[in-house]
């Protein structure tokens, strides 16, 4: 779990690069360093791999009336956003989340195998 939450902050980091990326980075770079050090920690380390996928899921879940202008009544008025298409994100994320399972899998089955 440490590891996602790890993999969320850098991707987090690199999402918001123009605005909060450079405030966010240090975070997740402390908990890299942090988790290394430990060794049992070695374990979820694929959850950095699906870690990088869940803001990215935030993007499309954000943007899941897009592509387009899309505007929404407001009181006293309308509010008027443009929203990218939500596909590309959502692929992407899914893409990580599931790479980051398989490995996780991958990895158990073969300390399994090991004497």
């Amino acid at each position: 779990m440490a590891w996602l939450l790890a993999g969320a902050g850098y991707a987090l980091s690199l999402i918001g690069a123009a605005s909060i990326g450079l405030f966010v980075l240090p975070l997740p770079v402390l908990a890299t360093v942090l988790l290394a050090r430990r060794q049992p920690a070695a374990r979820g380390l694929p959850g950095l791999i699906s870690g990088l996928g869940v803001p990215l899921l935030y993007v499309a879940y954000l943007n899941r009336a897009g592509p387009g202008t899309i505007c929404t009544t407001v009181t006293g008025g309308q509010e008027c956003t443009g929203e990218w298409s939500p596909w590309p994100w959502l692929a992407a994320g899914v893409i990580l989340l599931v790479l980051g399972v398989a490995a996780f899998v991958g990895r158990q089955r073969r300390a399994g195998l090991r004497p």
